[in-house]
């Protein structure tokens, strides 16, 4: 009986999702990133010095890349919402009836009777007006609103978190070859990050880890031919 008590008080996968996504988005691209660039230096050139070099500028400016730019877009996502709040205020004061029918129908497309919606949204309303027209009428709730500084300090750690790995790679593993022993650790590590996080997300582990192995492959490919190609040797 506990057991089942503590299943049901449990939070629902969709309340993590706006942590989780950033977290798997910035490890992701630091892994992703920062090994693709490590490859394509270590594919031009014979000493471990640029290579660890650039790998750590790419840390640092990924992260600090990463965290900015959640932070820019989550705070556009929340000005609007803010905006869409605002007018709903306004139209509740100044036209409260015109809202309440606009409640009772979206109620009654849900499949509620057309008397049954009318009371629902008339108790709703008295309870509390604006947080439901926040959720049922602009599909907004504490689990979906923006977060800017939540989502940014989750993709900057996770970016650096995610970097650190490749990092490690170039540090202490031998020079010749490092770029295939790169792609190696690389693609363990996705295919442990696809694994957790599709654990966490309660997801198919395996459409996740093919998913990002394979887009991973794709990436650091791409950037090895271009060191390759394009790199004169510079160590």
């Amino acid at each position: 009986m506990a057991e089942e008590t503590n299943d049901y008080l449990a939070p629902h996968f969709v309340q993590r999702s706006n942590w989780l996504r950033a977290a798997v988005l910035g490890a992701n691209d630091g892994i992703l990133s920062t090994a693709s660039l490590a490859i394509g230096v270590a594919a031009a050139s014979s000493t471990r010095d640029p290579i660890v070099l650039a790998t750590v500028a790419g840390l640092v400016a990924g992260a600090l890349s990463m965290a900015a730019g959640e932070y820019v877009s989550v705070s556009s996502q929340e000005d609007v919402e803010k905006a869409d709040i605002a007018r709903e205020k306004q139209e509740l004061a100044d036209m409260p009836e015109l809202e309440l029918q606009r409640l009772a129908e979206i109620y009654e497309k849900r499949g509620l009777k057309k008397e049954t919606a009318l009371t629902v949204a008339r108790e709703l309303t008295q309870h509390d007006a604006l947080g439901s027209h926040m959720r049922d009428e602009l599909g907004m709730n504490e689990i979906t609103q923006a977060n800017p500084i939540q989502a940014a300090l989750a993709s900057g750690a996770s970016f650096t978190v995610g970097s650190l790995l490749p990092l490690l790679v170039t540090l202490f593993l031998p020079v010749a070859n490092m770029e295939y022993a790169l792609y190696f650790f690389a693609i363990v590590f996705l295919a442990a990050l696809g694994a957790l996080a599709a654990k966490t997300g309660s997801s198919s582990i395996l459409k996740a880890v093919l998913r990002i192995t394979f887009w991973g492959t794709a990436a650091m490919g791409l950037t090895a031919l271009v060191g390759y190609l394009f790199g004169v040797n510079v160590g």
